[in-house]
């Protein structure tokens, strides 16, 4: 048979089903660092929408009724820009605290990371350590590994109910919410965001696991712009710990290093990488394999810190790890802290320096101008009232604009109840003389203060006053 010179066809496959990582349970410092950070946030998450505040809910975003409760602050519709300075504050905490120590959010406070780590829990905790669970999974689906999974998976869906559950309480009154879900009352936006946010915990967490962090999160991709050389990171100490060769407690040997290729620090990890192999976007930084290369380092008598958190100029000898603290005060990790610390002033000082009182006023397009009883020319705005503050507000207005000029429709004194969104319509009149045709400026003055506090604060408001 001739030989051909056709080239062959080769199959090239863009996507290769990842095998599924069942990490070591880990023990030490940075393990138990990071129990108390998955309790803390999942605390917060969990109970801060049962608490009250002032008869409601303390902590509520209500984006049916348009008012975002925190504490004793409340913030209207007009009041996002708040909002986006929260997130401002957030994103450059991040950008800060990355520059720092690198990805610690990720490892021990990303939503991400957190869920996964107490799916892993529960994988432990029904299924055994790691030899046990890679056994099961190359099990058939026999009697025994049915009865293994099933309580797993019953306790992971009412884990992710309840998430779901606690998540649209954030967002409509929980109390509430709890008697409507055994009354069979809730609505279906509310069944909606209970389904949303569990399905959204079940698969993420306990499917995808760690292929979110490698394929769809952004910031494992972008991190390496914030790293410099300072930069507190999970490294490998590879001049201490190359070669590698196993050595038994307390041995001389001069032809290997501290590395005993015990691959402890991959077992360990929950995105199945090795420190071993240098930096690497996977690493979420969350010191498990520091835990586990310091419990191996004890059992041999050799001093911890083979693998550890420091910086890549220490392991090239420009400064010792005791002078790590020294470098914090580096121009960028400034420049990320003053652009934070500003941002962050101006949040707080714009929250707590706001008007308690937001008005819109709108003309009433339907009728520009008409001629009263008295012979005045009327024009017809809808004030929009907000009171934004947890006390009633006592408000009285007043316009000027012309020589003689009169507002009616609302009485000497209106009182607001907290959080109360009214509109009212209000007449202003003026004689014809004043007003010829076209529009003329006028502005509104409005006065208010508090139950508490009697000390009158004014708003001005400008707005036109159209004449024939």
């Amino acid at each position: 048979m001739a030989k051909t010179n056709e080239p062959q066809e080769e199959v090239v496959q863009f996507y290769a089903s990842s095998k599924r990582i069942h990490p070591k349970l880990a023990k030490g410092r940075f393990s138990n660092w990071r129990i108390i950070a998955v309790l803390m946030t999942q605390l917060v998450f969990y109970v801060l929408p049962w608490l009250q505040w002032n008869g409601r809910q303390a902590v509520l975003f209500d984006i049916a009724a348009r008012k975002f409760y925190i504490f004793g602050i409340t913030l209207l519709p007009s009041e996002l820009i708040f909002l986006t300075g929260i997130m401002l504050v957030s994103a450059f905490g991040l950008f800060w605290w990355t520059t720092i120590a690198g990805r610690l959010w990720c490892g021990y406070a990303c939503p991400q990371t957190v869920y996964t780590e107490i799916m892993l829990w529960f994988d432990h905790f029904f299924e055994g350590d790691r030899n046990k669970r890679m056994k099961l999974e190359k099990e058939g689906w026999t009697a025994h590994k049915i009865r293994v999974k099933a309580p797993k998976y019953l306790v992971i869906l009412l884990f992710c109910f309840w998430t779901g559950f606690t998540f649209a309480g954030w967002f409509t009154p929980i109390r509430p919410q709890w008697l409507d879900l055994f009354a069979f009352g809730l609505s279906t936006t509310q069944w909606f965001a209970i389904g949303f946010y569990g399905f959204a915990t079940w698969f993420m967490a306990h499917i995808m696991r760690e292929q979110v962090c490698f394929y769809m999160c952004p910031y494992a991709r972008f991190q390496s712009a914030m790293f410099d050389k300072d930069t507190l990171l999970v490294s490998y100490d590879a001049e201490r710990g190359e070669p590698r060769g196993v050595r038994k407690k307390n041995q001389d040997n001069a032809n290997l290093g501290d590395c005993i290729n015990c691959t402890l620090c991959v077992q360990v990890c929950p995105t199945g990488i090795d420190i071993r192999n240098g930096l690497q976007y996977q690493c979420i930084g969350c010191g498990a394999c520091i835990d586990a290369c310091d419990e191996v380092m004890d059992k041999i008598g050799s001093p911890r810190g083979l693998v550890r958190y420091t910086t890549e100029a220490v392991l090239q000898h420009e400064y010792a790890d005791s002078d790590i603290k020294k470098r914090l005060l580096r121009p960028r990790v400034v420049g990320y802290g003053m652009i934070l610390f500003l941002v962050a002033c101006g949040l707080v000082y714009g929250i707590f320096s706001r008007d308690l009182m937001n008005i819109d006023i709108i003309k009433d397009r339907g009728m520009m101008v008409r001629q009263n009883n008295e012979g005045l020319l009327e024009n017809t705005y809808n004030l929009r009232l907000s009171n934004a503050s947890e006390e009633t507000l006592y408000l009285q207005a007043a316009v000027k604009g012309f020589d003689h000029i009169e507002l009616t429709g609302l009485p000497p004194t209106l009182e607001i109840k907290a959080g109360d969104i009214i509109n009212v319509p209000v007449q202003v009149a003026t004689y014809p003389e004043y007003a010829d045709k076209g529009s003329h400026p006028i502005e509104f003055e409005f006065r208010y203060h508090t139950e508490g506090n009697q000390e009158w604060r004014i708003i001005h408001e400008n707005s036109n006053f159209i004449g024939e």
